[in-house]
């Protein structure tokens, strides 16, 4: 068998506590809430961004999607698509595949890293609708449950499998792909209120995700539209889902599940810190804090920022214009407005 990188190889066998299905069938009964998830986002949902939203309460994360074609076929893709450690969890890696045979090989290789597997059903990318992968996946829900089955053939509980959907103009076709991947074995489901032509500005469906809860028993999770604390409420009430995914609102404010409005400035002390730890790249970190400082400071300064081009003139920038803390300083990741000089 072909392996990860020899760095994970000391990491222990995940914590069955730390199930995706466990904390989405308990957590109302211990929190009186649905589950606070945050979910993939390509370049965006990697181990430092992950480790920040925990902070914030988020109960699962994803990682962003990985191509399960290339990644059992090149060291190169392995190395640069996942990184994670002891205390990445729970994490749920999501792939994008469009065959058993390559399921299963990445399945191989992932499942000692990550507590559960999320296959990719909804992303309307061209190109990857065109490579069969994503929302083209919406027309095959035989393939779709193929694929859950011979997954859960060969693990079982050992690991959780979703599937990621959006939802078909018609919707009595979700009700039919909702229920061939239940019968397969899937153990929840993920529903992006939204078809793969429905526009980001048009309302995701919350009829429709209410319905597939409705029509399942498995765990479902609602995703579309959360970008504060009140949206949270109003799509956990209204669909009686077992999650609510925050994806774009999780990017601007990472506290959105610690009922902070916008993101607090503790997260951007927070955030540079783990991305210099963990050698993020210079544009991903600097897209990262753009969004963040988009809901605090002043449009102009945010494209004065996005102007720099290396990280020691963005901390320059930072510490021109705000108290920027470093981790050992008093109040270091506790401040809620920034402090302008």
């Amino acid at each position: 068998m072909t392996t990860l990188k020899p760095c994970l190889q000391h990491i222990t066998p995940r914590d069955p506590k730390n199930s995706p299905v466990r904390i989405l069938k308990t957590i109302k009964e211990t929190h009186g809430r649905p589950a606070h998830i945050v979910g993939p986002m390509v370049r965006y949902s990697k181990l430092p961004f992950r480790e920040l939203v925990r902070h914030y309460n988020a109960d699962i994360v994803y990682t962003p999607m990985i191509l399960a074609r290339e990644f059992v076929r090149n060291d190169i893709a392995r190395i640069s698509d996942f990184s994670t450690n002891q205390t990445d969890s729970p994490v749920i890696v999501q792939v994008g595949c469009n065959n058993v045979q390559d399921l299963l090989k990445f399945v191989e290789m992932m499942h000692p890293y990550v507590d559960g597997i999320g296959l990719n059903c909804g992303c309307p990318i061209r190109e990857q609708v065109r490579e069969g992968i994503g929302a083209a996946l919406m027309s095959q829900p035989e393939l779709v449950s193929d694929m859950v089955r011979a997954v859960k053939q060969k693990y079982g509980d050992s690991i959780c499998i979703e599937t990621k959907i959006r939802i078909h103009s018609d919707l009595n076709e979700t009700v039919r792909f909702v229920k061939m991947v239940e019968s397969a074995g899937v153990d929840f489901i993920t529903v992006h209120g939204r078809t793969k032509t429905t526009r980001s500005s048009q309302p995701a469906n919350l009829d429709a995700i209410k319905l597939v809860k409705e029509t399942v028993k498995v765990p479902v999770v609602a995703n579309g539209d959360c970008f504060t604390q009140e949206d949270f409420e109003k799509i956990a009430k209204y669909t009686g889902v077992d999650g609510v995914m925050a994806v774009r609102g999780a990017l601007a404010n990472p506290g959105i599940f610690a009922k902070h409005k916008t993101a607090p400035w503790s997260a951007v002390e927070l955030f540079l810190d783990l991305a210099l730890s963990y050698g993020l790249p210079y544009r991903i970190t600097q897209h990262h804090l753009s969004e963040m400082l988009g809901t605090m400071i002043p449009r102009l300064h945010v494209k004065e920022m996005n102007e720099l081009s290396n990280l020691v003139d963005l901390i320059d920038w930072l510490d021109e214009h705000f108290v920027l803390k470093r981790r050992g300083e008093d109040g270091f990741g506790t401040t809620i407005s920034p402090q302008w000089k």
